[in-house]
């Protein structure tokens, strides 16, 4: 009786964190530079939330390893909801590629996926790369001649390509950047042939003709670019499921967890919010906690043994 007693203690006491949460200023770190589709997003989350919630919620850019550095400072915070991050693909792949300070699945938990994203596979029209058949068909030919653009070892760009050259059985070339942003830059002066990127930060470019689109992420044609096949149209069965979503510290109470999650679904799928992020080429989502987390380990197990499978490692 004096057990029970105390677990009722305790998990009241658990709730009323939650339903007092938040009574101060939130953090949430964005573990890259400012200006990159993960600030952007996390900028438009953090602004709706204080909305939500009347208190402010605050950026903090912690960039640096591969988004290691910002994901190793919410794993060491106070699991009481005050400090958040926002991540994505790195998040699953860097523990394959080095030594971390915190265990992806033990120490930080997903809270809520913001939402999906499309990825655009492109090249020049000087390239003279016409399709993704076009490009697989010259891969095969001359095996490592062509080369394509990441923006690092781990990055999205890097591993959809190693996924797409497993499936197709077709070889290129990586050459890393330090950032999306000069990645895009070599693509369109020439220097590299071909690079998967957000939608947002090509589509300028491909309306303009300077960058032809020939293939995107997920399992659908995305309204931006309709005629472009998706990945799992080309490669059946091996589709690309890329996201950017919402963490906590993982010894964060389930109660807590579980509000932060509703109000995240609550702003993301808001009529505002759910406009903008299509308007910036991403897809609403707000999968809840457990699910989430369900997510991030199946993405941990799946890109890990792509890794291993085309032994990449760290620069």
């Amino acid at each position: 009786m004096i057990r029970l007693f105390l677990l009722i203690v305790l998990f009241s006491a658990k709730a009323a964190c939650a339903a007092e949460f938040p009574a101060r200023p939130v953090r949430l770190i964005v573990p890259f530079p400012p200006g990159g589709p993960l600030d952007i997003v996390g900028r438009v989350l953090a602004r709706k939330l204080s909305e939500q919630w009347s208190q402010p919620v605050v950026i903090d850019n912690r960039g640096g390893a591969s988004g290691a550095i910002g994901t190793s400072e919410l794993a060491k915070s106070a699991p009481d909801g005050y400090t958040l991050l926002v991540n994505s693909t790195p998040l699953v792949a860097t523990p394959h590629l080095q030594k971390l300070q915190y265990d992806t699945l033990r120490d930080i938990v997903g809270v809520s996926q913001i939402a999906g994203i499309d990825y655009v596979l492109v090249a020049t029209p000087k390239s003279g790369i016409g399709s993704v058949e076009d490009l697989i068909e010259r891969a095969r030919a001359q095996p490592g001649k062509l080369n394509y653009a990441s923006a690092g070892t781990g990055s999205g760009q890097h591993l959809f390509v190693e996924l797409m050259k497993g499936a197709a059985g077709a070889n290129l070339h990586h050459v890393p950047y330090k950032g999306a942003a000069a990645a895009v830059q070599a693509v369109l002066a020439g220097e590299v042939d071909v690079m998967f990127e957000v939608s947002v930060g090509v589509l300028p470019q491909i309306k303009a003709g300077k960058l032809r689109p020939l293939l995107v992420t997920g399992t659908k044609p995305i309204d931006a670019l309709p005629g472009v096949p998706p990945f799992d149209r080309v490669f059946p069965g091996v589709g690309i499921e890329a996201w950017h979503g919402l963490f906590a510290p993982a010894a964060t109470p389930a109660p807590l967890l579980q509000q932060i999650a509703a109000d995240a679904r609550t702003a993301v799928l808001s009529p505002e919010i759910a406009a903008r992020l299509r308007e910036l080429g991403f897809q609403p989502s707000g999968l809840p906690y457990p699910s989430f987390q369900e997510v991030v380990a199946r993405d941990l197990e799946r890109w890990g043994k792509v890794i291993r499978d085309n032994n990449i490692r760290a620069d």
